[in-house]
């Protein structure tokens, strides 16, 4: 069973952002809590790694958006 909630630190590993990448994202407001990531109920960030897929998804799809 997949788990879909991770630690920043298992996130680097599964994603391949650094913490510090991961931090910035939510800082600046690109992951958005509730979507890309939670709080567990100790305060602690748990990224959603459900939200983080369809995240890369968007981001690649838009990409290519109105490329023949």
């Amino acid at each position: 069973m997949a788990t879909r909630y991770v630690t920043v630190k298992k996130a680097e590993q599964e994603t391949g952002y650094s913490k510090r990448a991961i931090e910035t994202k939510i800082d600046r407001g690109v992951w958005v809590e509730g979507r890309e990531y939670i709080r567990a109920p100790d305060r602690r960030i748990l990224i959603d790694l459900e939200g983080y897929e369809k995240w890369v998804q968007h981001q690649a799809a838009s990409k290519y958006d109105g490329v023949s």
